[in-house]
């Protein structure tokens, strides 16, 4: 059952980068890769790894993130249920929903997040930082602070449609 689960999972490479180190002889390369890995139904994780070749880091953090998968609660499975700041490092990300046809608006790390992830309308805006690792843990430090309609109802003892605005009011 698990290697099936995993089989439909859809992964991105979000970012590859040299780095060295210096030892007597000259420069040792290593690369560090990070994946991100999502269901396109509400579960997305991302993850790191490093290795001396560039698949090596790339197997390792696809490992990493099919481990560090979380849920995300969407509105009809296409957008968010309300407007969210992530917080992580110097970086900060603005989550909004948006009305359907609008598209994923989204740079970098966030766009291939959310395409894992099957949000289809969201405007996201990065302030602060442009480096991918703070864009992702900060994006989600925005999706651990959302919730969904159903858990505040729960929290509250409502019912749901208590929680929600309609239209009329």
């Amino acid at each position: 059952m698990m290697n099936n689960e995993h089989s439909e999972l859809s992964e991105h490479l979000v970012a590859i980068n040299r780095v060295a180190k210096v030892v007597k002889g000259g420069r040792r390369f290593g690369f560090a890769a990070i994946m991100i890995v999502g269901d396109n139904k509400g579960r997305v994780g991302y993850g790191t790894g490093k290795a001396k070749e560039v698949p090596e880091a790339v197997r390792k953090a696809t490992e990493n993130a099919k481990n560090k998968m979380i849920r995300v609660h969407l509105k009809d499975n296409r957008t968010l249920h309300h407007d969210v700041v992530g917080r992580f490092g110097a970086g900060k990300v603005i989550l909004r929903s948006a009305a359907p046809g609008t598209g994923i608006i989204a740079g970098g790390p966030m766009r291939a997040l959310f395409e894992s992830l099957g949000i289809k309308d969201v405007v996201a805006k990065s302030t602060g930082t442009s480096n991918p690792h703070n864009m992702l843990k900060a994006t989600f430090n925005a999706f651990n602070e959302s919730e969904s309609p159903k858990s505040i109802a729960a929290k509250r003892s409502k019912k749901i449609s208590d929680v929600i605005k309609t239209k009329k009011d």
